[in-house]
C-alpha cells in the first residue's frame, strides 16, 4: 500500500512591505506543488473571495476581454476562501478560472483538515496549490485584511522535513537506557534480597522466615485483578482530562507531577550517593510526621524539591524540557524500582489490556468524541499548555517546523515492568546473558520503539500509539524464547527458578564431608 504524504505549508504574512505573523496549513492532495524554499516563494497579493465560499464565479470581473471565457477577477491573486457549500476542488477550479495564483480555505474548527478528492475525480486538472488553515489563523488574516489602508501579501513555501531527526534517536535513546537503568537497579536489589534470605535460612535451620518478609520492604507485587483494574482507571482518569482540561487543570497536573519527581530523584540520588556516603545513608534521624529519615535523605531533599520548583516556574521556556525529562525518567526508574511483576502471567495481562486500551483512546475514540482522546489529552488543547507534564520531550531542532518528538511515561513503564522482570528471573537463574530473556527482550522494546517512529513517518506525523509496535514484539519474543527453552510454566506461574532451599543445601554438603 502506498501512503501519500500530506505536506504542510508555511504562510508568511507581510503588511506594507514589513514582515509580519507566520501561519502553518496543510497542502492538498490536488493542485501543483509548492515550493520548499523561501526565498523561492513568490510574494503575491491576499485578498478576499466574492462570494466567499468561493463555490460560484466572482461577482466582480475584471479584464474581461483579456481571455476568452477567462473572468480575471483575482489577477494572479491569493484568495482566501470559507470551507463548505462545495467541493474544495470545485473552489480551487473556480479561484484558478478567476485568475488566482493560489487559494487559501479556512476552517470552519480550531484544527486542519485533510483535503482530498472523491474517487470519481480522476480528470482534474488544478494548477494552482490549495491550502488548508486553521479557523484561527483565518480570523487573523481577516482581521488585517479590514484594515483598508494596509496592503497585505502572503509567501506559501513547504519546507521539507529531514527523513530521520535527531530528536527521534536520543528520544530512543532515553526511553532504552531508562528501562535498562531501571531493570539493573531492580535485579540488584532483588539479588541482594535473595542473599539475605539465604543467609538468613543457613544461620536458623529450625526458624525459617517468610521469604517475603526479607528484603521485600517497600515492594509492591501486582495481580492479574490489579493490572486490568490499572487499565480501567487509566481510561477513568484520561476521560476526566479530555473533559476537564483547561488551565487549572494543567496546574494540578504540574503539581502532582512535581511531587512524583520529586520523590522520583530524591529514591535515585540516595541510591546513588549512598555508595559514597555510607555513613550519611545509614544515619537516621527523627523528624515529625515523617519518621526516621536518613541524613542523606535529609541533605538531598531541599535540592529535590528546589529543581522541581524552578522547573515549575520556568516549564514554558524552550529550555524546560530538560527538567521535565530528568523528573520523568527519575519517577520512571523510581516505580519500576518499587512495583513488580511477579510472573509472566500478570506481566501478559498487563501489557495486552495496556496494547488494548492504546489502540482504543488513540483510534476508536475518534468514532465515540469525534477527535483521538489520547491525542488531544496529549497535546494539552484547551489548556494553553504545550502538553501535559506526563511525558519525555525532545525539540526537533533539525526540524524546519520546529515542535517535539514525545514519548508517553505508560510507552516505558509498562514494557519496562516486564523487561526488569525477565532481568530478575535471569539473575536469580544465574543465567548468562546471552541464554537469559533480558537481552531479547530489550531488543525487542527497542526494535518495537524502532518501528513505531517508522510509523510515525509513514503516517506524516499523525499520532500512533506506541504499544501497539512495542507490546508484540517484547511480548511475542518473551513467550516465544520461554516455550522454546521450557522455562514457560515456571515464567507464567513461579516468576522464579526453583531453588534448593539453602538450610537444605548446607546440611547435604555437611553429610558429603563425613562420608569423606
Amino acid at each position: 500500500m502506498m501512503w501519500i504524504m500530506h505536506a504542510f505549508v508555511k504562510v508568511q504574512t507581510w503588511i506594507d512591505g514589513i514582515e509580519n505573523e507566520e501561519f502553518v496549513g496543510v497542502g492538498a492532495r490536488f493542485g501543483t506543488t509548492i515550493v520548499s524554499k523561501e526565498k523561492k516563494a513568490q510574494n503575491d497579493h491576499l485578498t478576499l473571495a466574492d462570494p466567499r465560499d468561493c463555490c460560484s464565479m466572482p461577482k466582480k470581473k475584471v479584464f474581461p476581454f483579456l481571455l476568452p471565457n477567462t473572468f480575471n477577477a483575482y489577477s494572479g491573486d491569493v484568495i482566501m476562501v470559507d470551507r463548505g457549500h462545495c467541493k474544495f476542488t470545485t473552489k480551487a477550479n473556480i479561484a484558478e478560472a478567476a485568475g488566482a495564483s493560489a487559494v487559501l480555505i479556512v476552517n470552519n474548527q480550531k484544527e486542519l483538515y485533510k483535503m482530498v478528492c472523491d474517487p470519481d475525480e480522476t480528470d482534474l486538472d488544478i494548477h494552482i496549490p490549495a491550502v488548508m488553515l486553521p479557523q484561527d489563523a483565518g480570523a487573523s488574516l481577516e482581521k488585517m485584511l479590514m484594515n483598508s489602508s494596509s496592503a497585505v501579501s502572503v509567501q506559501l513555501y513547504s519546507p521539507r522535513r529531514p527523513l530521520v531527526d535527531v530528536a527521534e534517536v536520543f528520544l530512543w535513546l532515553m526511553a532504552v537506557g531508562t528501562i535498562l537503568c531501571a531493570s539493573y537497579w531492580s535485579a540488584w536489589s532483588a539479588r541482594e534480597a535473595a542473599m539475605e534470605q539465604d543467609k538468613l535460612l543457613k544461620d536458623s535451620v529450625d526458624e525459617i522466615p517468610n521469604a517475603k518478609d526479607v528484603g521485600g520492604s517497600g515492594i509492591v507485587d501486582i495481580n492479574t485483578v490489579s493490572a486490568v483494574l490499572f487499565v480501567v482507571i487509566a481510561s477513568f482518569f484520561l476521560v476526566v482530562l479530555y473533559k476537564l482540561m483547561s488551565y487549572w487543570f494543567i496546574e494540578l497536573l504540574v503539581v502532582l507531577f512535581c511531587i512524583g519527581g520529586v520523590e522520583g530523584l530524591q529514591t535515585c540520588l540516595v541510591a546513588l550517593l549512598s555508595r559514597w556516603f555510607k555513613h550519611a545513608g545509614e544515619s537516621f534521624i527523627k523528624v515529625p510526621f515523617f519518621g526516621a529519615i536518613s541524613y542523606l535523605t535529609l541533605a538531598v531533599f531541599p535540592f529535590c524539591v528546589t529543581f522541581a520548583v524552578i522547573w515549575a516556574v520556568y516549564r514554558k521556556d524552550s529550555f524546560a524540557w530538560i527538567g521535565q525529562d530528568i523528573l520523568g525518567i527519575a519517577l520512571i526508574i523510581t516505580v519500576l524500582q518499587i512495583v513488580h511483576v511477579p510472573n509472566l502471567k500478570v506481566g501478559t495481562v498487563l501489557l495486552s489490556c495496556a496494547f488494548l486500551y492504546d489502540i482504543f483512546w488513540v483510534f476508536v475514540s475518534k468514532k465515540l468524541f469525534h477527535e483521538s482522546v489520547m491525542i488531544v489529552v496529549a497535546r494539552g488543547d484547551k489548556s494553553g499548555e504545550d502538553g501535559i507534564p506526563m511525558l519525555l520531550k525532545i525539540p526537533r531542532m533539525f526540524d524546519p517546523w520546529g515542535g517535539f518528538s514525545i514519548i508517553g511515561f505508560g510507552d516505558i513503564l509498562l514494557p519496562g515492568l516486564v523487561i526488569a522482570f525477565s532481568l530478575r528471573y535471569d539473575w536469580l537463574a544465574n543465567k548468562s546473558l546471552r541464554a537469559g530473556y533480558f537481552l531479547w527482550a530489550m531488543f525487542a522494546y527497542g526494535f518495537g520503539l524502532l518501528i513505531t517512529y517508522v510509523a510515525l513517518n509513514l503516517m506524516d506525523g499523525h499520532g500512533q500509539p506506541a504499544l501497539l509496535y512495542i507490546v508484540p514484539f517484547t511480548l511475542g519474543t518473551f513467550l516465544t524464547l520461554g516455550k522454546k527453552r521450557g522455562d514457560l510454566k515456571v515464567l507464567w506461574t513461579r516468576g522464579e527458578p526453583e531453588r534448593p532451599c539453602p538450610h537444605v543445601q548446607f546440611q547435604h554438603s555437611q553429610e558429603l564431608n563425613e562420608e569423606k
